[in-house]
C-alpha cells in the first residue's frame, strides 16, 4: 500500500524546478509519446472498425448471405429449389435474382454496367436499395423503369425520365448476321448505396424484365439466401448444401470476398502492432527521465533513507513518480483518441474545407463517408496495455534508487 510520505514526495518529484529543466523536458515528451501514442492507436482502430463494419453492412445489405446456384447454367427449377432452402431453420428469406453484364448507352456515351433483376417486392424490402433512393419515385421501379447509381448517372449526365440503351452480350441471329440484343428503358429511379463500386457500376429492373431481356424464359441464375443470425452461416451453409445436393451448389459471401476479408484482418494487425511500438518508444522515454532522476535525486535519496525511509518506500517511490506520467498520458490521449474518432467525420469535414483539398476519395476507399466504429474492449484492451508498459517501464529505475548506498551518495557532499 503507498503511504501518504510516498504520496508526497513522488508528487514533489513530479514538479518541475528550474535547475531540472533537461529532466522535466524528458518527462513532457514521455507523457506526450504516451498520449498521442494511444490516442492514435485508437483512432486507427476505430476507423478500421468502421471501414471492415460499413463494408460488410452494406456488401451484405445489397447481397445475400450465402448463393444457390446451378452446376450447368440458369436455374430454372429456381421455386422448388428455394421451397426446400426456406423451410431450413435460421432462413430469413430466399430472393431469385438474375445478374449480367451489359453495355448502356445515352447522350452519345457508353459504360459497362452489372444488370441485376430484382422483384418488385424484393427491391422494397431491401432496406439498403430502398431507403437508398435520393431521386425519383419507388413506384416507377414496379412500372417497369430501370435504378442506377449516382455516380453512373453524373458521369452519363442521365437524369429521371431519361432514356437508356441496354446492350446484352449475347447476340440474336437476323436475317443479316448476329447481332447484339438491344433494348430500351426509362431510368426512373437514382440510388445512393454509399459505397462507389455499386453507385457506377450496377443497374437495377425488374426481374421480369430481366428474363425477357436476357431470355432466359422463367429461369434466373441464383437465388440469394438471408439469414436470421449471420453467426450462423457455418451451420446453415451446410444443412443448405444437404438439403440441395445434386441440384444445385452453394456458396457463401465469404468465398466471393475472401481476400478483401483476408487483406483487411491483415492490414488491422499490422497497424496494431505498428503503432504499438509508439508507446513502447514513450514507455522507454519514460525509463531515461526516471534513469536521470535518480541520478539528479541521488542526495535526496541517501538523506530520506538515513532518517529511516526504507529502500522498499524508496521503490515505491519512483515507481509511482514514472507511473504517473504513463496514467496521465494513457488518460489523457485515451479521452482524445475516443473524441476524435466519434467526430472524425465532422473533423474530416472541417479539414477539407480549411484546406480546399479531398481527403477522403470516395472512388479509393468504396465509401462516401469517412467511419469510425468505438470497440470499447479494444479501448479498453488498449488502455491496459499502455498502462502496463507505463508500469514496467519504472521497474528499472526504481530498483536503482531502493539500492542506492546512502554512504556513497553523501561521501563527496
Amino acid at each position: 500500500m503507498i503511504s501518504r510520505f510516498e504520496r508526497l514526495v513522488a508528487w514533489r518529484y513530479l514538479r518541475s524546478k528550474k535547475a531540472e529543466g533537461f529532466v522535466s523536458v524528458i518527462t513532457a515528451f514521455s507523457f506526450a509519446g504516451i498520449m498521442l501514442g494511444v490516442a492514435t492507436l485508437i483512432i486507427v482502430m476505430s476507423v478500421m472498425n468502421g471501414f471492415r463494419a460499413e463494408l460488410f453492412n452494406r456488401i451484405l445489405g445489397l447481397n445475400g448471405h450465402m448463393n444457390v446456384y446451378s452446376y450447368e447454367g440458369p436455374l430454372y427449377d429456381h421455386h422448388f429449389i428455394g421451397e426446400k432452402v426456406l423451410n431450413i431453420d435460421g432462413i430469413k428469406s430466399v430472393t431469385p435474382i438474375i445478374e449480367s453484364q451489359a453495355l448502356i448507352s445515352s447522350n452519345g456515351m457508353s459504360s459497362g454496367v452489372v444488370v441485376r433483376g430484382l422483384s418488385w417486392e424484393n427491391f422494397v424490402n431491401r432496406e439498403t436499395l430502398k431507403d437508398s433512393v435520393i431521386s425519383g419515385s419507388i413506384t416507377a421501379y414496379a412500372e417497369g423503369d430501370v435504378a442506377i447509381g449516382t455516380v453512373l448517372a453524373e458521369r452519363m449526365g442521365l437524369q429521371i425520365g431519361d432514356k437508356i440503351v441496354v446492350t446484352s452480350p449475347k447476340v440474336k441471329s437476323t436475317p443479316f448476321g448476329s447481332m447484339p440484343r438491344q433494348r430500351s428503358y426509362k431510368v426512373g429511379l437514382i440510388f445512393d448505396v454509399g459505397m462507389y463500386e455499386y453507385n457506377q457500376g450496377f443497374l437495377f429492373m425488374r426481374l421480369e424484365s430481366a428474363q425477357k431481356f436476357f431470355q432466359l424464359d422463367g429461369a434466373v441464375h441464383t437465388l440469394e439466401v438471408f439469414l436470421e443470425k449471420p453467426e450462423d452461416l457455418p451451420r446453415i451453409r451446410s444443412q443448405v448444401a444437404s438439403a440441395i445436393e445434386g441440384l444445385a451448389g452453394v456458396y457463401d459471401w465469404r468465398d466471393t470476398n475472401q481476400s478483401f476479408v483476408n487483406a483487411l484482418e491483415v492490414e488491422r494487425n499490422v497497424m496494431f502492432l505498428i503503432l504499438t511500438l509508439i508507446i513502447v518508444v514513450a514507455a522507454f522515454n519514460i525509463i531515461s527521465s526516471m534513469i536521470m532522476l535518480v541520478k539528479d535525486k541521488g542526495h535526496d535519496i541517501a538523506i530520506l533513507r538515513t532518517i529511516g525511509a526504507s529502500s522498499t518506500s524508496m521503490m515505491r517511490i519512483f515507481m509511482l513518480t514514472g507511473a504517473s506520467i504513463g496514467i496521465a498520458g494513457t488518460f489523457v490521449g485515451s479521452i482524445l483518441g475516443i473524441t476524435f474518432a466519434l467526430n472524425i467525420e465532422k473533423i474530416r469535414r472541417f479539414l477539407e474545407s480549411m484546406t480546399g483539398t479531398e481527403l477522403f476519395a470516395d472512388e479509393i476507399y468504396f465509401l462516401s463517408q469517412l467511419p469510425a466504429r468505438v470497440e470499447w474492449s479494444e479501448v479498453f484492451a488498449v488502455i491496459i496495455m499502455a498502462l502496463f508498459l507505463s508500469i514496467l517501464a519504472t521497474i528499472y529505475p526504481a530498483w536503482r534508487a531502493s539500492r542506492l548506498d546512502p554512504v556513497e551518495a553523501l561521501r563527496y557532499e
